[in-house]
């Protein structure tokens, strides 16, 4: 029955967790993030990830993604996208086929890279995963140029 109840709880702190994340809306397709973000005058955030096996990109989630300082400040000022390369889920073929172009086009190396492009889509800077949680995150954030 222990065992039954650890699992129990275990699960849903998973649910939470993933569902803190969902606060913030994290799109897929590029090109409607774009839209968005044209509309809204705000920067696109890209995050590559490997969400279900990298170490490095659940700890910058965790740490700082789902975060309310991270989400507070993301709100007003991107437009946030997932560009997601999991080896356990597959993805839909024209998802898959978008985030392998993306990455070779932004010459991404490793899990995690953030880059944050302009709503032109132009690109204005890029980070990984760093020390010091959401409050660090969101300063380098701020440093970035606006367009």
């Amino acid at each position: 029955m222990k065992t039954f109840r650890s699992a129990f709880y275990v699960l849903a702190l998973l649910c939470l967790g993933s569902s803190v994340r969902a606060e913030s809306v994290w799109l897929t397709d590029l090109a409607k993030a774009q839209a968005e973000a044209k509309a809204s005058h705000k920067l696109l955030l890209l995050d590559f990830t490997g969400s279900d096996w990298c170490i490095w990109c659940k700890k910058l989630d965790a740490e700082v993604f789902t975060q309310p300082e991270f989400q507070s400040y993301a709100k007003d000022h991107f437009v946030l996208v997932t560009v997601d390369f999991p080896r356990r889920s597959p993805l839909p073929p024209d998802v898959q086929k978008q985030n392998e172009k993306l990455a070779e086009k932004y010459n991404i190396e490793g899990f995690p890279t953030i880059v944050v492009l302009n709503d032109a889509g132009k690109k204005v800077g890029e980070l990984g995963y760093q020390p010091g949680g959401a409050s660090a995150f969101v300063e380098e954030l701020k440093k970035l140029p606006k367009s």
